[in-house]
């Protein structure tokens, strides 16, 4: 994916690429970005859509990584700007993409019957959102952007979360137990992961086998998992786009009322 941002963006860009539970960690890629001596730094979250848990902990990290020595190093030779993106919930790429892998899927499913879609997102402690979190308000525009471009009026389809686990009330509808409820009612079944653009656990294992085994049990007809956006070029375009938008001097964009007390984007006047 990086590969393809840099192609897309041209010359005088690089891409690093920081995790923020594996590596490569921002211990090693602050001193890469050093090393590097960039004029302009954009931190690009890979999650569309914005939580303090996920882009705020990752971009959370990077300062404080800065700030173990990094800074005096970092102005001695020159200024150096810096900002991020915040989020892109219903980025035209995005959601294009999403829409495209969406509909071949939909495609394979109406042969057993009218299906059910769920656009599967990570889940959250429902204590997070009530304490000003935008992350589920920015789920559900994404949901409703990709169901309108999908311009099915008549789509069956829930936006529902996944992963849940401890004692503490999550975020609904679960898409465990939507899905449970597709088999039994012998409904064909389309699963799209909304907040990953890329395959690992919680694509590979979560929706793609124990999920799935789940709704087989039940006695599903038609289980089909749609792939996350990846190197999607609409995706790799959007991406681009919004880098090129940073550059040019635009502001972040706030799509949050002011109930999201957490989203770092300052309120339009």
């Amino acid at each position: 994916r990086s590969r393809a941002r840099e192609a897309e963006l041209g010359e005088g860009f690089k891409t690093f690429i920081s995790m923020r539970y594996w590596h490569p960690r921002a211990t090693q890629v602050v001193q890469e970005i050093v090393d590097y001596k960039p004029e302009r730094v954009i931190l690009l979250p890979l999650y569309p859509q914005y939580s303090t848990t996920t882009t705020g902990s990752s971009v959370r990290e990077y300062w404080e990584e800065l700030s173990y020595g990094y800074n005096e190093l970092w102005s001695a030779d020159k200024k150096v700007e810096e900002t991020n993106i915040c989020c892109y919930p219903t980025e035209p790429g995005f959601i294009a993409a999403q829409a495209e892998l969406i509909a071949a899927k939909l495609e394979q499913a109406t042969k057993f019957g009218k299906p059910r879609l769920l656009l599967s997102a990570h889940g959250l402690p429902e204590k997070i959102i009530k304490s000003g979190d935008p992350y589920q308000f920015h789920c559900e525009l994404t949901a409703k952007a990709i169901i309108e471009k999908l311009g099915q009026s008549d789509l069956d389809w829930k936006n529902t979360y996944q992963s849940r686990v401890g004692p503490l009330k999550w975020i609904g509808p679960s898409t465990e137990e939507e899905i449970e409820k597709a088999g039994h009612s012998k409904t064909p079944l389309v699963v799209a992961p909304i907040a990953f653009v890329s395959e690992h656990s919680e694509t590979l294992v979560e929706l793609d086998i124990e999920y799935r085994e789940l709704y087989e049990k039940t006695g599903g007809p038609f289980y089909g998992r749609v792939p996350a956006v990846g190197t999607h070029p609409a995706f790799i375009k959007g991406l681009a786009n919004l880098v090129r938008s940073r550059i040019s001097g635009a502001a972040c964009q706030r799509v949050c009322s002011a109930e999201w007390k957490r989203c770092p984007c300052k309120p339009t006047a």
